[in-house]
């Protein structure tokens, strides 16, 4: 990892960021880059409500709201953004709409690295529409000027159509702060903390997926 100018992560749902990404923005934290982490959704429409279930619909945009607050805190994050969009909804937005949003947040920060999902491998159609309007914005901006684009993608065909990840992260040293971070999003992790924590051949191959390295694709626009 080089030390970036600023590092923008985009993601539609509050945990989205906790999985396959939070080892890679405390790294860039503790090198001293500014990170940004916009989060578009409460991602109060999700059906997990707690293991066992403690939220109601009522009360789960409150609570996911302060999981993604105790989240950005232990990455060591200074600026996060709740955008406050409707959950499930980010493709019914006006066209153009997501990605002047998003060249907002370009032209205001100028970061050099942006993370977010990759368009047609990230299964959710908030992840697909959120990962469509960070391209188009990138896309229109001179090419000497655009950040590079760190992309998370994980349908099942990923490898198939795109090969082996080209962006490898090392997180060793940052797995007790990255399964902090995920258990900050009680409502929706209970499952694979219980998986990470047993002493059995599946939690093994949990911890070496979560817990080793993350895993991104460049994308070129051109």
């Amino acid at each position: 990892m080089e030390k970036e100018r600023q590092v923008l992560v985009i993601f539609p749902h509050p945990d989205d960021e906790a999985f396959g990404v939070s080892g890679t923005m405390s790294r860039y934290v503790d090198m001293g880059v500014p990170v940004t982490y916009a989060c578009l959704t409460f991602g109060d429409m999700g059906r997990n409500l707690g293991y066992p279930p403690f939220a109601t619909r009522e009360s789960l945009h409150t609570i996911r709201k302060k999981e993604v607050e105790e989240s950005a805190r232990l990455i060591g994050l200074d600026d996060l953004r709740l955008l406050g969009y409707r959950d499930k909804t980010l493709e019914f937005e006006a066209p153009g709409h997501l990605q002047g949003v998003v060249r907002e947040m370009i032209d205001e920060l100028n970061p050099s690295r942006i993370i977010t999902f990759y368009p047609g491998y990230s299964v959710h159609p908030d992840h697909e529409a959120t990962a469509e309007a960070v391209v188009a914005a990138v896309s229109e901006m001179p090419k000497s000027e655009r950040p590079t684009l760190q992309l998370v993608a994980f349908s099942n065909n990923t490898q198939e159509d795109l090969g082996e990840p080209d962006i490898i992260v090392d997180i060793e040293g940052y797995e007790k702060r990255k399964e902090k971070i995920m258990a900050a999003h009680e409502s929706q992790t209970g499952p694979l903390l219980k998986t990470l924590a047993a002493k059995t051949q599946e939690s093994e191959a949990a911890r070496q997926m979560w817990m080793k390295n993350e895993t991104f694709y460049s994308y070129d626009i051109d």
